[in-house]
């Protein structure tokens, strides 16, 4: 039996998982970059990932509770948001056309049909965003992780529901760490006179939202051709039009109106930066990704956030509890785990061990 073609197709298969073969590496060598450029490639992806992602973290907790802007529009600042998003993409979109050789992004037009395709989605989308940004209000930077911590178990339960999904039992074992540190962190809170409850539910809420916007991702992306960037264009702009209605239902345009920093040009900027911010975060995690792996992202991802956690208790100059330390070691340590037991699971069955009776038959 000729087994070329299987090699290069096993080689295919790998590369487009991400994975490594053992047999092409001493081939590929010579063609690869050097370890120090690689490492230093790596470095500088997973250093923009961090500063952009903790920068919005921040800057969002300015903008949506800061004692000295008094700003109560969470829906307006969302808004604001995906307003930026949708006008850099298109903006991107005219550049790419314009010097096809100088950005390469999708060419990007307004099409009705597409857009209520993308609308289920989109309802998703709001309120994922809108909730990660209500509890990032009402809560702090410091419990802001584990407050939206059960992204991971809802996961698991939707996969289970609606995708009639099963997962092992080690799998679950992490998911019960994960919950026991959310609870063991909201009772921490509440032991410190610090806890919102409304902050919480709004962070369970967020987490579900990232689940199913997860799942309903991958029925919506055939609507858009597969591109990642043209879903992002209609997601925001459904995003915008579904919230002017919010707006003026929740009286947030009577607030605008009365914003005492209405006018100011800092203010403007701050927002500005912030969906610039947005719209980064997109781009740095598909880098990361491209740069190293999905499950090496899902790592990077849970040390920002055990490192956002403490520049947040230093910036703001907080004491924490030793229990209240172990809530987010607990929560970190349980989605750590997660990632790596699915990791090993999709891993084993990609490439399963050949078993002692089909040796024979791969020879024939």
């Amino acid at each position: 039996m000729n087994r070329a073609p299987l090699k290069r197709s096993r080689i295919l298969h790998m590369a487009l998982n991400g994975a490594s073969d053992p047999s092409g590496e001493a081939e590929a060598g010579s063609g690869e970059k050097p370890f120090l450029l690689r490492a230093l490639q790596i470095a500088l992806v997973v250093s923009l990932y961090w500063v952009t992602s903790i920068s919005m973290v921040f800057l969002n907790k300015y903008l949506l509770d800061s004692p000295s802007l008094r700003l109560d529009a969470p829906i307006f600042v969302t808004f604001y948001q995906c307003l930026v998003t949708t006008l850099l993409c298109k903006g991107l979109s005219a550049l790419a056309t314009c010097c096809p050789g100088a950005v390469d992004f999708p060419t990007l037009r307004l099409d009705l049909r597409v857009a209520r395709s993308v609308l289920p989605l989109s309802v998703v989308f709001i309120g994922m965003i809108t909730f990660n940004n209500l509890c990032l209000k009402y809560v702090g930077v410091a419990f802001y992780n584990v407050g939206r911590s059960l992204t991971t178990v809802f996961n698991v339960l939707l996969s289970y529901l609606l995708l009639k999904q099963t997962t092992s039992f080690y799998a679950l074992l992490t998911c019960g760490i994960i919950i026991g540190g959310f609870w063991l962190g909201v009772d921490q809170e509440g032991a410190e006179g610090t806890l919102s409850w409304v902050g919480t539910v709004f962070g369970v809420l967020a987490s579900l939202c990232v689940s199913l916007n997860a799942i309903y991702t991958k029925k919506v992306l055939p609507a858009v051709d597969g591109s990642v960037w043209r879903l992002t264009f209609y997601n925001n702009a459904n995003a915008c039009a579904l919230f002017l209605p919010l707006l003026l239902l929740l009286g947030e345009h009577q607030v605008l109106l009365d914003f005492a920093q209405r006018d100011s040009a800092h203010f403007w900027g701050m927002m500005t930066l912030g969906g610039l911010f947005g719209f980064a975060i997109g781009y740095v995690t598909g880098l990361q990704i491209k740069f190293t792996s999905p499950l090496t992202h899902n790592v990077s991802g849970t040390a920002k956030a055990c490192a956002q956690t403490v520049l947040a208790v230093l910036y703001f100059e907080e004491t924490k509890s030793f229990l209240w330390w172990t809530s987010n070691m607990m929560v970190l340590c349980g989605s750590s785990a997660y990632t790596w037991v699915r990791g090993r699971e999709m891993k084993s069955q990609e490439d399963p061990s050949p078993r002692e009776g089909d040796k024979s038959t791969v020879g024939v």
